[in-house]
């Protein structure tokens, strides 16, 4: 079975279950913590299939992804000097590793929150954080936006689009990150003019 039809297994699966909510929560949890699979494939047709929960959809996913974060943070906080090789390994390069913890160190919260817009693994993102002291509150308000403003989107072009909202990602998904992302760098630039 392909991964698009193990997706679509699943996504049937969730539309049917009492426990839809719990489920969303411990995928976007998953994803964001060993699974590097986008959640969108399984979040949209699960949206469009359940409208009358969207907006919730969109938050447990959201709560999923914060859960996952403190996990991350904790692994890179506590445990680096154990995990932080194979990690590295499994999700980037050294090299790549190095340059987040710079950026992690210089501009921390703008780096976290242009990191879990833009669409790249942010488990690295949450092993630096951690492996670098980084603020935790600082750290969690960045990833609360960021993947709020990811799936709190989704939820809004479904609300908007209906049956369309699939095919309307599909088509215009790179450039809504591109766009969503660059929004986030100008900010940071301006804020860094005050």
């Amino acid at each position: 079975m392909s991964v698009t039809q193990k997706m679509k297994h699943l996504t049937k699966r969730m539309v049917e279950s009492k426990h839809m909510l719990k489920g969303i929560t411990v995928a976007s949890f998953l994803e964001s913590t060993i699974v590097p699979i986008p959640l969108e494939a399984v979040m949209v047709p699960l949206m469009q299939a359940r409208r009358e929960r969207l907006w919730w959809i969109a938050l447990m996913a959201t709560i999923g992804c914060i859960l996952g974060a403190v996990v991350g943070y904790g692994l890179g906080y506590f445990l680096f000097d154990w995990i932080g090789d194979w990690v590295i390994q499994a999700f980037s390069s050294q090299e790549q590793f190095e340059q987040v913890t710079s950026k992690m160190e210089s501009q921390g919260f703008w780096f976290v929150l242009t990191l879990g817009v833009a669409p790249i693994p942010f488990q690295i993102a949450m092993l630096a954080a951690g492996a670098t002291k980084f603020s935790l509150v600082s750290f969690l308000v960045a990833t609360a936006i960021a993947r709020s403003l990811r799936y709190f989107g989704l939820a809004a072009v479904v609300y908007f689009a209906g049956n369309q909202a699939e095919s309307l990602i599909k088509r215009h998904k790179t450039k809504a990150i591109l766009g969503v992302t660059l929004v986030v760098v100008m900010m940071w630039w301006l804020s860094t003019l005050i």
